[in-house]
């Protein structure tokens, strides 16, 4: 509601006056006292999650940008400008005070290399992902079994088993006839 004129100046209508703007603050949040929530863009490609914060009227100082358990928090204060000598008031839309933004940033982000700049009323905020682990390939390796022979696991469910060398000499020494036998 903009502002109302009547021809009459008459008690009634300044009193409904007042009550249409105490709803239509109440409703609208429009007084200057009232929180507010600046809007935000959140945005993600496969390098970084972005937030762009709409912050017009608010000094660079004024912000701070925090992130803890993996919780991103931007804090901050839209000081009021307004001259209360210089006139008054029909209709006040903007919102001042303290406004503060949580988001719960997902598992795979580098919090130690987030990064915001200020450009024309903007908040950026810039959260780079993480490099994601690669699986590793475990190598099996073998093990001597009770009976001196080596096992070895090829894959899931199969075996193959080898003797160890000294066994492998003796049996290759008894088959030439020099009856040496290595017990392993």
């Amino acid at each position: 509601m903009l502002f109302e004129t009547s021809l009459t100046a008459t008690p009634v209508f300044g009193l409904r006056r007042e009550m249409n703007r105490l709803f239509d603050d109440m409703l609208t949040r429009t007084t200057p006292s009232a929180a507010w929530a600046p809007p935000v863009d959140v945005r993600e490609d496969d390098r970084e999650i972005s937030l762009a914060v709409e912050l017009p009227g608010v000094k660079p100082e004024d912000v701070d940008v925090t992130c803890d358990n993996g919780v991103l928090s931007i804090h901050g204060q839209k000081n009021a400008d307004r001259k209360e000598n210089e006139g008054e008031y029909h209709l006040v839309e903007r919102t001042y005070g303290t406004f503060t933004r949580s988001f719960r940033l997902p598992k795979g982000v580098d919090d130690s290399k987030i990064s915001a700049d200020f450009e024309n009323g903007v908040l950026h905020v810039h959260v780079p992902k993480a490099a994601l682990p690669q699986p590793k390939k475990i190598q099996i390796g073998t093990r001597r079994s009770g009976d001196g022979h080596q096992q070895r696991v090829e894959g899931p469910g199969t075996t193959s088993q080898t003797t160890s060398s000294a066994a492998t000499a003796g049996r290759e020494g008894a088959a030439r006839g020099t009856g040496t036998n290595a017990v392993a």
